[in-house]
């Protein structure tokens, strides 16, 4: 379980991916009730002082890069310089890598972690002004832009911007489940999971809940999962043929409206098992898949394992994490 966390800055910082981080681990949500610790926090930098930021503004950061080594997670955040990154940084990323230790890269962080080697054979995503110079200058990466985040073994890497509160709350749903992500992402008045990908935001604004275009259907598909969510029928909501239909649903959401449904459907089946004691069957009806042979196929699909595996997992962490709380 994650209980500590560091965060490597460089000259340049970019403020808003650096506070994203600084939202999601540094505040106590211990007492929320939902398996959250109280993370012990760490800002660190080759050498410790005022930090300039690429905001004009400068921050001042108290510890070096000792007090990274051997922490839960280590988080690389974006920088904007032309210099390259100092050979302690890139030591200390591949030293993590070597003992196994979690590691987050925000936007074009993922250029850090590129430069240490640790990316190599793996897949990865930065911001898609990045990506493809990322694709060019470090070939044994295998880049996707098309994607707001991605995890493989244990570095998850994040795509532009907003996509790392994307890739943190994945790393929480990931080790304390779903209510603890919705925990913070309510606190952060943003949605607990997006689904689609970076090719959204390069040539359109981003549509949320109450704007133009399909974000009043996406609200009402939320509260709707049990129903029959067919193209043809949300094409007629929108008064739109099909085909046009599902080419703007894609083109706003990232998704097809089908892939999009399930997804909206596993994140309904993890929040049931982990919070009630309703029976597989139940889950899937309540989260809108019908039948349990369902259910359990998109949970394999999706997540590599079953609904009751999932809830004994869960289950298991929320009295570990009782436990722990009640040690302190």
């Amino acid at each position: 379980m994650i209980t500590s966390v560091a965060v490597i800055v460089l000259p340049g910082l970019s403020p808003f991916e650096f506070g994203v981080v600084c939202e999601v681990f540094a505040l106590d949500r211990s007492g929320l009730g939902v398996g959250l610790p109280a993370f012990d926090f760490r800002v660190c930098t080759p050498e410790p002082g005022l930090l300039p930021t690429s905001a004009g503004f400068s921050v001042s950061v108290e510890h070096d890069l000792s007090a990274a080594r051997g922490v839960d997670l280590l988080v690389m955040a974006p920088f904007h310089t032309a210099s390259p990154p100092p050979q302690p940084v890139i030591d200390l990323l591949r030293e993590t890598d070597a003992r196994g230790g979690r590691i987050l890269s925000v936007c074009e962080g993922a250029l850090t972690l590129a430069a240490a080697g640790i990316l190599d054979g793996r897949r990865a995503t930065t911001h898609w002004m990045h990506s493809q110079r990322m694709a060019a200058d470090f070939p044994l990466i295998e880049v996707d832009e098309n994607v707001l985040y991605v995890e493989d073994g244990n570095i998850i890497t994040s795509a532009g911007t907003a996509a790392g509160i994307d890739a943190c709350l994945h790393l929480i749903r990931s080790e304390f489940g779903t209510k603890a992500a919705s925990a913070i992402a309510r606190g952060m008045v943003v949605p607990p999971h997006r689904e689609g990908g970076q090719l959204q935001f390069i040539d359109r604004p981003v549509h949320a809940p109450g704007d133009a275009g399909m974000g009043p259907l996406l609200s009402w598909m939320s509260g709707h999962l049990t129903q029959d969510l067919g193209v043809a029928e949300l094409a007629d909501r929108m008064h739109m043929s099909e085909r046009n239909f599902a080419r703007r649903f894609k083109a706003e959401t990232g998704a097809t409206p089908a892939a999009w449904v399930v997804s909206q459907r596993l994140l309904r089946a993890r929040s049931l098992l982990e919070d009630t004691e309703a029976s597989v069957d139940e889950v899937a009806r309540l989260s809108g898949f019908g039948q349990a042979v369902l259910l359990r196929h998109h949970f394999q699909r999706a997540l590599g394992t079953s609904p009751a595996a999932y809830r004994r997992l869960f289950r298991g962490r929320e009295r570990t994490n009782r436990s722990a709380a009640g040690a302190l």
